[in-house]
């Protein structure tokens, strides 16, 4: 399995594995918050009926009425009694600083407050209606404790708390591992340009040493050993140059492409045409050797996404408002499904049974951090064309912000 596509299915798998885990902790809380709320109905039943029974007897005995004030007192949910008219009768369980009336000072008396909580007694739960003995009738209004507020409300808070921890801690584990990647990125690339290096230095030395042997200064297959000589003297510049910051300079973006297309397409299929198209003009902020590592990697997905015959153009635009030069490497291959739009850059995704999935990756390591600019699939038609666009600054752009 490819793996990413082996690490998406792992997210998609943690991603269900967390939403089962919130579901049961909010069901579990939710039927807590239930059976709570029932028992606190009950309880204020059965405190109303003591108020009720405390105000009906005359001649039972203090045992009786001790025992009666005792169920009573117990119960602590707030609630309200009211007659048919909505005269509040008793309360229980409010905040004694705004009922407590004194003689001397009212300060602590608020009446307004009782009207509040009986407002939202109403709006939580239905009156409990107790018919009394002269066939009048009260009813008894009460809201949730302080207890089964909170525990309402704590599911919420406490998966909030833990998806803030888990974010907080996938970006430090994401910012780490992007470290380390970019550690091993440096690592190979500096160790590659290092072995490379001997060998490079060598043929160059044997094609010098046979160009004088034989008189082959002007010999077509030793020019082209020469040039590939220095693509790999390029490829080792290369190299070296990641983990450390490139110089950007101002180049002509055609001649740039159109030098390096003429040397890939002689080695590419015959059965492929190449062209170059757009602003002869042009210039942009880039370093040479990466972007043409970027356009070689490019040019080597489009060829390879080509089946038998095609076309790979590189357009060359400038949009002049935003100060951006556009360079589309357009094919006629197999295309792009539009949900790997994104993919495709990511690390270890390859659709080639020998290919490692570092190219596009690379690439766009190379325009996004080196260059500053963008890369991404502007458009894509399975089996038709795909368009790959990269934004570089232009060269205007650069200089009127260093002025």
């Amino acid at each position: 399995m490819n793996p990413y596509e082996q690490k998406r299915r792992w997210k998609f798998l943690l991603l269900a594995f967390a939403i089962i885990i919130a579901g049961t902790s909010l069901w579990y809380s939710n039927y807590l918050v239930k059976n709570i709320a029932v028992a606190e109905r009950t309880r204020a039943e059965v405190w109303a009926l003591s108020q009720q029974k405390i105000t009906e007897i005359s001649d039972i005995n203090d045992d009786y009425i001790t025992f009666i004030y005792s169920i009573r007192d117990s119960l602590e949910v707030p609630a309200i009694v009211t007659d048919t008219t909505g005269t509040i009768l008793y309360y229980r369980g409010l905040d004694s600083t705004k009922t407590n009336f004194e003689v001397e000072s009212n300060r602590h008396y608020d009446p307004s407050y009782y009207k509040t909580q009986l407002t939202e007694m109403k709006a939580q739960h239905r009156p409990i209606e107790l018919l009394l003995a002269d066939g009048g009738k009260w009813l008894v209004y009460y809201k949730d404790s302080s207890l089964l507020t909170q525990l309402r409300v704590f599911p919420a808070i406490q998966l909030t708390v833990i998806a803030i921890f888990l974010l907080i801690a996938y970006m430090v584990f994401s910012s780490s591992r992007r470290s380390e990647q970019n550690l091993v990125w440096v690592g190979m690339a500096k160790e590659t340009a290092h072995q490379l290096g001997t060998p490079i230095s060598a043929l160059m030395a044997w094609i010098e040493l046979i160009k004088e042997k034989f008189k082959a200064e002007n010999d077509p297959l030793i020019i082209e050993m020469e040039n590939d000589v220095k693509r790999l003297e390029m490829v080792a510049d290369r190299f070296s140059k990641i983990g450390s910051k490139p110089i950007l300079e101002s180049h002509n973006v055609y001649q740039m492409i159109e030098e390096y297309v003429n040397y890939f397409k002689v080695r590419a299929s015959d059965k492929i045409k190449f062209s170059v198209s757009g602003d002869d003009s042009v210039e942009a902020l880039m370093n040479v050797p990466l972007f043409d590592w970027v356009l070689e990697n490019l040019l080597k997905n489009s060829a390879n996404a080509i089946k038998d015959h095609g076309t790979i153009e590189v357009c060359i635009t400038e949009n002049l408002a935003k100060e951006q030069v556009f360079i589309d490497v357009i094919d006629s291959g197999k295309g792009i499904p539009r949900l790997k739009f994104e993919t495709i850059f990511q690390p270890g995704y390859t659709t080639r049974k020998r290919g490692w999935g570092l190219g596009l990756s690379l690439s766009k390591r190379i325009i996004d951090n080196y260059h500053k600019g963008q890369i991404f699939v502007k458009d894509s038609e399975p089996n038709k064309a795909t368009t790959i666009r990269i934004i570089l600054k232009s060269s205007s752009k650069y200089e009127a912000t260093t002025t």
